[in-house]
């Protein structure tokens, strides 16, 4: 039997509308052993059972697995009928054994039901990432249904060293849990775009899928256009602007490794004549540069990711549009963007905003962006939907 976990008066409401995070503040006692990573009960102050989770210390105290009085303890028969619920739903979106894509995120944490998992499936190899000591501990089960679910898996690579809570895990490493590297490059196909991925040294889980929408997008709009793109890392809208007949592309990145990875994908284009890359820092290199584009990406990294952070983020996102807007040509497009999940997409547009005016750019807004749908965002979770965007015409 698990360990119990009662909530104060009034503080089972969240549950009860399926919020899958129990905060700490809203536990009233605790019963038994609850080590953190562990599976407990959560009963309401009138001791009715509400649903099962992982526990971890700190403000989030459970992500829900489950809910109501029949929540079961999560064995091998719930991980794969999880893992198989996402699988399918990426199967209905024309994701799985398409010749034209084979690279898509499988599980999206709350978005799937899995708080604290995300699962990347390049190729026949899934990346699992464990963001909890609950998604930690249950690894070998999550190996297990993987394999059950997905037809010629030939490997699975754990990279959960980078994300899971250092007291929890302080020995993680990132290795295998099925086969072993071929010793290959890795090659994928997105929209039919080739690129290079590195899930075992790259950041994240090796590329950003969550930009896949986007990019198709940018293409439309490439065609003739001297395009930049910052903090480029693999350089997935360069290879998109190369192939959709772009006049220029130059990418710009701090990090020297994702320069050589935008270098070698947009090598695979075959368009790599038309491409420069600079490992410079980009608010240096848009002060600096004396090229007018036509159309700039500002994909930065999470400015913020907790609310103390939130002000200065939203700071730096008005300096950097402020920037981008000065730098592009007359009639240009901006594609801007915010991953920062503590920012909402009603205070990125407003800084946005306060950027065109400190530009003094007159500016409309053609598209809002967001992640795609196999990054689904549950109904009960909002904060599920993290990346934002919009597309600008510039004056």
């Amino acid at each position: 039997m698990p360990a119990t976990i009662t909530l104060k008066p009034g503080k089972d409401q969240s549950l009860r509308r399926r919020h899958p995070w129990v905060f700490s503040g809203a536990i009233a006692r605790m019963q038994g052993e609850v080590i953190e990573g562990e599976v407990v009960l959560v009963q309401a102050s009138n001791g009715e059972v509400l649903g099962m989770g992982h526990y971890a210390p700190g403000s989030i105290a459970v992500r829900m697995l489950d809910f109501g009085p029949a929540a079961q303890l999560p064995d091998a028969s719930f991980w794969e009928a999880r893992i198989r619920n996402a699988y399918q739903l990426r199967q209905g979106l024309g994701l799985t054994g398409t010749g034209s894509t084979n690279v898509y995120r499988l599980t999206h944490a709350e978005g799937d039901g899995l708080p604290g998992l995300i699962i990347d499936v390049y190729g026949d190899v899934a990346v699992v990432q464990a963001h909890s000591a609950g998604m930690y501990k249950a690894r070998p089960l999550i190996a297990a249904a993987l394999q059950a679910v997905i037809p010629g898996l030939r490997a699975i690579y754990d990279k959960s060293a980078e994300t899971v809570p250092t007291k929890a895990a302080p020995d993680a490493k990132n290795g295998y849990l099925l086969g072993e590297s071929n010793g290959a490059e890795h090659i994928v196909q997105e929209n039919g775009h080739p690129f290079a991925v590195d899930w075992e040294t790259g950041q994240k889980t090796g590329f950003f899928i969550d930009q896949r929408d986007n990019r198709s997008l940018l293409a439309r709009y490439a065609p003739g256009r001297r395009v930049l793109n910052t903090f480029c890392y693999t350089g997935g809208f360069s290879s998109y602007a190369l192939q959709a007949g772009a006049e220029l592309v130059h990418s710009v990145d701090s990090s020297k490794k994702a320069i050589e990875l935008t270098e070698r994908n947009a090598a695979l284009t075959g368009l790599d004549n038309k491409h420069a890359a600079y490992a410079e820092d980009v608010f240096s290199f848009l002060k600096s540069s004396q090229e007018q584009y036509d159309l700039i990406v500002l994909d930065p990294p999470a400015f913020a990711k907790h609310l103390s952070a939130r002000h200065n983020a939203l700071m730096g996102y008005k300096r950097l549009n402020a920037a981008g807007i000065k730098q592009i040509a007359p009639g240009g497009l901006l594609f801007t963007f915010s991953c920062s999940q503590v920012v909402s997409a009603e205070l990125f547009e407003g800084a946005v905003l306060a950027a065109a005016i400190e530009a003094g750019r007159p500016a409309r807004i053609l598209h809002r962006l967001t992640q795609p749908a196999d990054h689904p965002v549950s109904l009960f979770h909002p904060e599920g939907e993290y990346l934002k965007g919009l597309v600008l015409a510039v004056e």
